[in-house]
């Protein structure tokens, strides 16, 4: 039995890495799977994802583009109602910020129009296996004079007034932290989210130790009789739990593992969400484990964008 702090890191490194990079990162997450990663696995993994339609990890990083037309054609685009689109007008055209899983729905539902298809094109065109089963650059409808798509850096998007930062500027937090908290995380439903997996995870293996590892409880204190309770239930927890595993699956013996149990879990969001997500989370009313890692993150992240 292992106990840690809970804790949170922002992901600034991937921000500067590729959209493959980011995509395997987050999604190995899932199976603590990291140790997989080479310097060439990070296309294959990605084709590999989006073959079997695991559309979670596809939102795990997003592009933002400039267009610029005609009104109408923008009014085409807005009529095509992309899920998970962040779409604002500007004064030469709009900014068009999604995440890969974004795009590719667009790709399949609306890959016809016109806007939509060159848009597509400059992503496929830097990225083709990201659109693989999706979007088809070699039968794309060429593209159109009058519309002009351009790819918008990371750098262009810090730049951008208030306004349109904390709608197309996303980051994404590393949290570890117990399944109480995640329970709650997991309702802001603007946000995407990557979560270790009891199902697939098995905690016999060496590369957890051994063992099953959880959170401090902030409720009691170590070396008082509350936190004596709570640590034998975990120690029967964790042998009961092993000894399952003896003649069970992990997704079968996970159903002994309490809230307490550590996990990972990534969240992904744009900065108006994270704004609204520190208001319910570091109030007097929030649950407090939640505040105990919220209230340092929120204290980080204003340091970073003072908007918020």
């Amino acid at each position: 039995m292992k106990v840690v702090d809970p804790s949170f890191e922002i992901q600034d490194e991937l921000d500067r890495s590729s959209l493959a990079v980011r995509l395997e990162a987050c999604g190995r997450i899932c199976y603590k799977s990291e140790d997989k990663i080479t310097e060439d696995s990070a296309v294959p993994f990605v084709r590999k994802v989006a073959g079997h339609g695991h559309n979670s990890v596809l939102e795990m990083a997003v592009a933002t583009l400039e267009v610029t037309c005609s009104p109408a054609k923008l009014s085409e685009l807005h009529e095509c109602q992309p899920r998970y689109l962040v779409i604002d007008r500007t004064a030469s055209g709009c900014l068009v910020t999604g995440s890969i899983r974004a795009f590719r729905e667009i790709a399949v539902q609306h890959g016809g129009n016109q806007l939509v298809n060159d848009m597509l094109l400059v992503l496929f065109t830097r990225t083709p296996y990201l659109f693989e089963g999706a979007f088809d650059g070699a039968r794309a409808l060429p593209a159109a004079g009058d519309i002009k798509v351009r790819k918008v850096g990371l750098a262009e998007v810090e730049a951008l007034p208030i306004d349109l930062l904390r709608r197309h500027r996303h980051v994404g937090v590393k949290f570890i932290v117990n399944r109480a908290v995640t329970h709650e995380l997991v309702r802001h439903r603007p946000c995407s989210f990557l979560q270790e997996s009891q199902r697939y995870c098995r905690y016999s293996q060496d590369k957890f130790g051994n063992q099953v590892t959880f959170i401090k409880p902030l409720f009691y204190e170590k070396g008082t009789a509350e936190y004596s309770l709570w640590q034998q239930a975990m120690e029967e927890t964790e042998r009961l739990y092993l000894r399952l595993l003896e003649t069970s699956s992990p997704q079968a013996a996970r159903t002994v593992l309490p809230n307490s149990c550590k996990t990972e879990i990534i969240m992904y969001c744009n900065l108006a969400e994270w704004k609204h997500i520190f208001a319910l989370r570091t109030s007097q009313a929030a649950e407090p484990s939640m505040r105990e890692i919220m209230i340092p993150l929120a204290g980080e992240m204003r340091r970073r964008y003072p908007l918020l």
